[in-house]
């Protein structure tokens, strides 16, 4: 029997359609279903049936065949919370907008599922970033500090630029005087850094981005850097707070604080359906290709 578990983030915008689709497909095969809390809350208006719930990490392991996160990237960025370093590999259906990890549209979730339940798909191994200090930072998880798209630092309550002071295996690179700077993975650099001008990496690639955040540095550019890389950031500015974040998780640092971004010892499990790779969806959201003379 296939055990899966359900995640989406879910407000007035409940796509009760689409859910409604996920569940009548995944009956059809009899799978032992798991949905978080909050979602099964939701669920519950659509569907009489009798789920299992899970509300922590803790409460998957690796008996789990997938977690299908219903939603946007956002929504797969959160489910990383609860999937961590168990191995259980993640199919994201996007019911948001651009969706560069949640690849599966809307038309196609019932042959999708059926595709997964037959194992005719692709992993996707998506690299993360850990973020560590010398110092103890107030809502930074040492059990949850690590990052699928990006870390960043950036400025606080100021308009004033910030200094990030910049190592690359403890070798000084440069002084980055700007908004902030972000360390982006090979999955992150079609999010935030794209944003700013950074380039588009393929999710294989062993290697980070540098893309900093408003330069005044006029001559700064985005850097590619070899995923062993352990970058040493010290933050600095004319105010005592900054903020660093770790995709959508935000916290303070102080002025001064060293941060450590290094490569985590785990990677994310990525679903893709046969004929739905990067390049296909590079095409699909970035309209590559869209040219009278193609």
């Amino acid at each position: 029997m296939v055990k899966v578990a359900i995640y989406g983030r879910f407000n007035e915008n409940f796509p009760r359609e689409y859910v409604s689709i996920v569940l009548r497909q995944l009956s059809v095969y009899k799978a032992d279903i798991y949905i978080e809390d909050s979602c099964l809350n939701h669920i519950r208006e659509i569907s009489l049936e009798s789920y299992n719930s899970f509300n922590s990490y803790k409460d998957l392991d690796d008996s789990f065949d997938f977690l299908i996160s219903i939603g946007g990237d956002g929504t797969i960025l959160r489910s990383i919370s609860y999937v961590r370093n168990s191995g259980i590999p993640i199919v994201g259906v996007n019911t948001g907008r651009m969706g560069f990890l949640a690849t599966i549209q809307k038309d196609e979730i019932a042959s999708s599922i059926d595709e997964i339940i037959n194992k005719e798909y692709q992993i996707s191994e998506r690299s993360l970033l850990m973020l560590s200090s010398n110092k103890l930072i107030d809502g930074l998880d040492e059990n949850f500090n690590f990052a699928l798209n990006e870390i960043a630092v950036s400025r606080k309550n100021t308009t004033s630029m910030i200094k990030v002071e910049t190592y690359l295996n403890d070798d000084y690179l440069t002084s980055y005087w700007a908004d902030g700077l972000i360390v982006a993975t090979p999955t992150g650099s079609t999010g935030y850094s794209l944003s700013c001008g950074g380039p588009v990496v393929t999710p294989d690639s062993d290697s980070f981005v540098l893309t900093p955040i408003a330069p005044h540095n006029l001559n700064a550019r985005p850097l590619v850097i070899p995923g062993n890389t352990k970058i040493k950031l010290i933050v600095g500015g004319r105010e005592q707070l900054h903020l660093a974040s770790l995709d959508s998780r935000i916290i303070t640092i102080e002025n001064g604080t060293e941060l450590i971004i290094q490569k985590a010892d785990f990677s994310i499990k990525m679903i893709e359906p046969n004929g739905g790779n990067f390049l296909h969806t590079l095409r699909n959201k970035l309209l590559w290709g869209q040219d009278k003379r193609n």
